[in-house]
C-alpha cells in the first residue's frame, strides 16, 4: 500500500459493508473512499477523522455539504486559505490556497465511529500522504484521533504527546502538529469549540506554517 489513495480500497469488510449498504439507499451518493483535497505541496495539512454520511460520503470532498463544512471553509476563506467561503459539491470551483484537507479515515464509518482497527488499517494512506507532502511544515489534527493518527503515520508514540485543544508539538523535520476539537455540530452546539476558538486556531496554523516557511 504505497499510494497515498485508493478509489477502490475494500481493505475494511465492516466499512466496505457499509457503503454498499449506503449506496443501495442513496444511489446518487459519492459512497466510496474520499481523496484528500487541496495542493500536495501545501504547508498547511488539516487532518479530519473520516467522511460524514451527508457531507463528504454524498459529495466525494472532504467536509463539504455538512454542517461541520460550513465552520471550516468559512473560517478558511477568512484567513486566506480558501477562495470561497462556502464549499457546496466537488465541482463548485472552490479551491484551497497552501492547504490541503484529507481525513485519518477515507471511508464513512457507521455512526461516525471507525474501530481502532479501521483506523490503523487506512494509517499507511496518510503515512504516505504525509511523505509526500515535501512542504508540509504544520498538520492541523481535528480531534483526539486525528491526533493519534497523525503520531501514528509518524512512527511517535502517543503516550509522549497530549491532545488538548491548542496544543502545540514538534514532529521534526522542521514539522509541528497542531491540536484543534474538531469541528463538528456536537462540538460548536455544546461549545465545546466556539466559532472565536476555532477561528484562533486557524489563523495560527496559518501563521506557523508561514513562520516555517520563512526560516526553511
Amino acid at each position: 500500500m504505497n499510494s497515498i489513495f485508493d478509489l477502490d480500497c475494500r481493505r475494511c469488510p465492516r466499512l466496505a459493508a457499509f457503503l454498499d449498504t449506503v449506496h443501495a439507499e442513496e444511489p446518487n451518493y459519492y459512497c466510496r473512499p474520499v481523496p484528500p483535497f487541496g495542493d500536495p505541496r501545501a504547508r498547511l495539512v488539516l487532518v479530519g477523522l473520516a467522511p460524514g454520511m451527508h457531507g463528504a460520503n454524498r459529495t466525494g470532498r472532504p467536509f463539504t455539504g455538512d454542517h461541520a463544512g460550513i465552520l471550516l471553509y468559512r473560517t478558511l476563506y477568512k484567513f486566506g486559505l480558501a477562495t470561497a467561503p462556502l464549499s457546496t459539491a466537488a465541482d463548485d470551483g472552490l479551491q484551497l490556497i497552501d492547504a490541503r484537507i484529507t481525513n485519518s479515515v477515507k471511508c464513512l464509518p457507521p455512526a461516525n465511529k471507525p474501530l481502532p482497527a479501521e483506523v490503523k488499517q487506512c494509517n499507511a494512506f496518510l503515512q504516505a500522504e504525509l511523505r509526500q507532502s515535501p512542504d508540509a511544515r504544520v498538520i492541523l489534527a481535528l480531534g483526539a484521533i486525528a491526533h493519534v493518527a497523525v503520531l501514528r503515520a509518524y512512527g511517535l508514540p502517543p503516550a509522549g504527546f497530549r491532545f488538548a485543544h491548542g496544543a502545540q508539538h514538534e514532529l521534526g523535520e522542521e514539522r509541528l502538529l497542531l491540536d484543534s476539537y474538531h469541528c463538528s455540530r456536537y462540538n460548536t452546539q455544546t461549545r465545546r469549540l466556539t466559532t472565536e476558538m476555532f477561528e484562533a486556531i486557524i489563523e495560527k496554523a496559518r501563521d506557523l506554517a508561514l513562520l516555517k516557511r520563512g526560516a526553511s
